[in-house]
């Protein structure tokens, strides 16, 4: 028995993991990924919503895991391209995307575009859900900013070298982690989570202690 606060994020990518760890640290919730569960299920992101993708991936696996799953589903949303990558960002160059190919194919789509009509936000929705599958907790949040015409700067992942915030007139691959945690869409997002589960947490101190 542990008394060690837990939660799976079910994802395998490493830096979701710490960018969400240093936001969670207030909280002193170890977050291990799908990396240390080698019986994890690939849940079928099918949803018409980010909502949706993360209801299905944090429910699906918290059951066949018997863990405290908590699921995020993110992602870019272009106004000149009606809202595309949107739910598909991971995948939008095709099944086999990178992080490259995805913003060569953005920077393609938009070559014609003037920077008035760049406009561009990212999404985060997070689900928290109990070993049952329960929905205990979710919350969505927004960061607006605009598509830049290059790659600037190399922090963080993703579109990040291509969204710019316009305030601080750099992008979040230049502006790195600490500022890009205060800013971004899954920074926000987790502080409003953070803030909830902590409530719940001061009602049930037991709450994701794994037994």
């Amino acid at each position: 028995m542990t008394d060690a606060r837990q939660i799976v994020l079910g994802t395998y990518n490493q830096k979701k993991r710490d960018e969400l760890q240093r936001l969670l640290a207030p909280l002193a919730i170890e977050l291990r990924t799908l990396q240390d569960f080698p019986k994890a299920i690939e849940v079928v992101e099918d949803g018409t919503s980010f909502g949706e993708n993360a209801t299905k991936k944090a429910s699906q696996q918290a059951v066949h895991l018997g863990q405290w799953v908590l699921a995020e589903d993110s992602g870019l949303c272009v106004d000149a391209l009606k809202g595309a990558p949107g739910i598909y960002s991971a995948r939008f160059s095709g099944e086999e995307a990178t992080d490259e190919s995805n913003n060569d194919l953005l920077l393609e789509k938009l070559a014609d575009v003037p920077d008035e009509k760049r406009g561009a936000h990212y999404v985060c929705h997070i689900t928290l859900c109990d070993p049952a599958g329960n929905v205990v907790l979710e919350v969505e949040d927004k960061c607006h900013g605009r598509i830049t015409h290059e790659r600037r700067g190399t922090h963080g992942f993703g579109y990040d070298p291509l969204f710019l915030i316009r305030e601080y007139h750099q992008t979040f691959g230049q502006l790195g982690p600490t500022v890009k945690g205060l800013l971004s869409h899954r920074g926000k997002a987790v502080r409003s989570f953070v803030i909830q589960l902590k409530w719940l947490l001061e009602k049930n101190p037991q709450l994701l202690i794994k037994t």
